[in-house]
């Protein structure tokens, strides 16, 4: 029992030190390159919901995502 508190603090002092870190410029680029993929896509499930065709939906959509994501459809991948 004290072996397994003891490597489940160690495991929680490293997840806690770990989200201490200060992301490097790298990083803040790549979650930014999530964000908008992710509000991309938000805009094209919106288009879809006011019942618009997937082919009007998804031209907006290839265009905002053509310098961040990968595929025809935006990826959820991001490009390196």
């Amino acid at each position: 029992m004290k072996l397994a508190l003891t490597v489940l603090s160690v495991v929680w002092a490293g997840t806690v030190f770990a989200q201490t870190a200060k992301p490097d410029s790298r990083v803040k680029e790549d979650i930014a390159a999530h964000r908008a993929i992710a509000a991309a896509h938000e805009k094209a499930a919106k288009c879809l919901e006011s019942g618009k065709s997937e082919k009007e939906c998804h031209a907006p959509l290839a265009i905002e995502c053509k310098s961040v994501a990968i595929g025809k459809y935006c990826g959820m991948r991001h490009r390196h």
